[in-house]
């Protein structure tokens, strides 16, 4: 299945974005899926999360996004906000919104957290200065083909509370290792633009 970013844009632009029915203490966030083309090719933006103590997600893949603040009119403005805070990437001057992705619950080592996180998938239509802040560690475009493909699907292996845990992720950039909920995203669009799309089997 080869994808282009005109694909993308007619598979997602009768999408409705469901979000989940929660409480009015339930802390909500976004964030941001940035696409490029490069040479008839897209490649999807992830960030390297900076070490931080407390972090529960320190040091993680992730999409550039954060918390919803007081002044955002809205998820898709905290999208662009927390993208533009993180990465430099001003997508109200470079990018295009195509559509927002249905909510999903975080979690953080294993556990639900009183979290929702809206997605919001946008083109870069143009040039855009990469200037990460103190919160990311590394910027990362990776090609969108071998991620549908499943040819870059790995296994991350953690412990936890004194137990040994796999997870299903992706590979990219020489062994940094997409999973958690990024991965779980990633799997919704995918099977939104392609409807026959399955995650990869686990390697025995």
């Amino acid at each position: 299945m080869t994808l282009r970013i005109h694909h993308i844009k007619d598979r997602l632009k009768d999408h409705e974005p469901s979000f989940p029915e929660v409480g009015e203490k339930t802390r909500r966030a976004a964030v941001a899926i940035v696409f490029r083309e490069v040479e008839g090719s897209p490649e999807v933006l992830f960030i390297r999360r900076a070490e931080m103590d407390g972090d529960p997600w320190s040091g993680h893949m992730a999409f550039p996004g954060g918390h919803s603040e007081p002044h955002d009119s809205d998820l898709h403005h905290t999208a662009k906000r927390e993208t533009h805070e993180e990465t430099g990437i001003d997508l109200d001057a470079h990018g295009s919104l195509i559509s927002g992705l249905d909510a999903h619950h975080a979690m953080a080592r294993g556990r639900r957290v009183d979290m929702v996180i809206a997605p919001y998938v946008f083109e870069l239509t143009g040039a855009a200065t990469i200037a990460p802040n103190h919160e990311v560690a590394e910027v990362i475009w990776s090609p969108v083909q071998p991620l549908i493909s499943g040819e870059v699907y790995a296994i991350k292996e953690w412990e936890h509370a004194g137990m040994s845990h796999r997870m299903a992720g992706y590979e990219v950039d020489g062994g940094h290792i997409v999973w958690g909920l990024t991965y779980r995203i990633l799997g919704s669009l995918f099977q939104i633009l392609h409807p026959e799309w399955k995650p990869p089997e686990e390697p025995a």
